[in-house]
């Protein structure tokens, strides 16, 4: 790469790092370049897609934060403190940081090397709900998908409150949590278990992918 084209690239990245951590990945690639001081060709030219930029500015920042979290739950003595401590560290870091909030949420998919990062999280997200059901503490029907959901919930909340109740993600967050204790079950639950395909599923129209 030509040294201008490294220079570019470098800005590109910067802005595109800063803009996606104050607003989330959709944040129009025009006002990335425009912030970088280069043209909209440029980016196209260097990156060629917003999901080659997002693997490249966000995936390594986001899968630190995730495995740093997930770390820490599964380092708990008391696997349900663990899994408290998972859930709202996961639930504060998409309301405060809306790059990883879309991340969560599973919102851009085709980004390879960010998929792959968001495997390992799940992967260590059902050792930490398993630990929990384990222990007795948390309730057996609860599933994976239906934490993604809970994150994908709660992403929305964040984003619609930021500017008014920036901490209202705490309250639902309690509430989300006092209803998953073991003890607060009564009864089956009213629908069927979801699969992974109608997580799937759910997210892509959630994010007008489907």
């Amino acid at each position: 790469m030509r040294a201008d084209a490294q220079r570019n690239a470098e800005k590109l990245r910067a802005a595109a790092a800063e803009l996606f951590q104050e607003r989330g990945l959709q944040v129009p690639l025009k006002e990335i370049a425009r912030r970088a001081g280069v043209s909209h060709g440029t980016l196209y030219n260097l990156f060629g897609t917003r999901e080659a930029l997002i693997d490249e500015v966000v995936t390594d920042r986001a899968a630190h934060l995730l495995e740093e979290a997930a770390r820490k739950a599964l380092s708990f003595e008391d696997a349900w403190e663990g899994f408290a401590y998972y859930v709202e560290r996961l639930c504060e870091l998409q309301a405060t940081d809306p790059a990883v909030a879309d991340v969560v949420s599973g919102r851009y998919p085709g980004a390879e090397r960010l998929m792959t990062a968001c495997g390992r999280t799940i992967d260590a997200a059902q050792q930490i709900v398993g630990r929990a059901q384990e222990a007795g503490a948390l309730r057996p029907d609860f599933t994976n998908a239906d934490l993604v959901f809970a994150f994908a919930a709660n992403a929305l909340l964040a984003r619609a409150t930021t500017e008014t109740v920036p901490n209202a993600w705490r309250r639902q967050a309690a509430f989300l949590l006092d209803g998953l204790r073991a003890e607060a079950a009564r009864g089956p639950l009213p629908a069927d278990e979801l699969t992974q395909q109608h997580v799937y599923d759910a997210l892509g129209r959630l994010w007008g992918k489907a």
